[in-house]
């Protein structure tokens, strides 16, 4: 796969608080896997990298308003993000206690995130971007190929990626861009970085994936 700004961008799944923060609701059982793989700061070099090769970044979040909590039916995970009032927002249109919350963007990111140029998507509701207008963005910008980091690995990313594949994107994911849950013997970094290797178009370090945009040329 080659990248270059005109057809190629990078997506970011839910870098907020509640993964990505101590404070968050899943930190205790993905903080392992995100010091392993050094998440937090590898997902800051693709951002930046990303701004100043002039590509373009499109952020895919999650979040939960109240009456989501209504849901009657849901997988393990879903059951526990509802439990543990994961990514939670007051109203879709509404910011009142949105700022440092769980669903917030980790405040390190922000300057990246936050500059009138990053295209941040309608959220998705489960785990894959079926749901919101990540793909009608990509396409509208005129985006073919993908860069794909964020939380978490086995669930948004994987499910990201397998969408983006089927809807015709190549996807390059950066597997040490992201993290996993690990709990009751599972370890979800392992199933995700399988399925990455199996699945996209690519695998890369985030150092490799730095040195592709630094050399590509428009």
């Amino acid at each position: 796969m080659q990248v270059d700004p005109a057809t190629t961008a990078l997506v970011i799944t839910d870098p907020q608080n509640d993964f990505l923060s101590p404070k968050g609701v899943a930190w205790p059982l993905v903080k392992d896997s995100v010091a392993a793989n050094h998440t937090i700061e590898h997902l800051e070099a693709l951002l930046q990298t990303a701004k100043s090769q002039n590509f373009q970044v499109f952020v895919s979040p999650h979040y939960y308003y109240p009456y989501d909590q209504n849901w009657q039916i849901g997988g393990a995970m879903e059951h526990w993000m509802h439990d543990a009032k994961m990514y939670q927002r007051k109203g879709p249109l509404s910011l009142e206690g949105f700022q440092g919350s769980g669903a917030d963007f980790l405040a390190r990111y922000k300057p990246y995130i936050e500059d009138g140029k990053t295209i941040i998507t309608g959220p998705h509701k489960i785990f894959g971007p079926e749901a919101n207008d990540l793909a009608l963005q990509l396409r509208k910008h005129g985006i073919t190929r993908v860069i794909l980091a964020g939380m978490s690995g086995n669930l948004c990313v994987e499910s990201h990626m397998r969408e983006l594949t089927e809807q015709g994107f190549e996807v390059a994911v950066v597997h040490d861009a992201t993290a996993s849950a690990q709990l009751n013997g599972l370890d979800g970094d392992q199933a995700a970085q399988t399925n990455f290797r199996m699945i996209a178009s690519a695998s890369w370090t985030t150092a490799e994936t730095v040195q592709k945009m630094k050399a590509a040329q428009r």
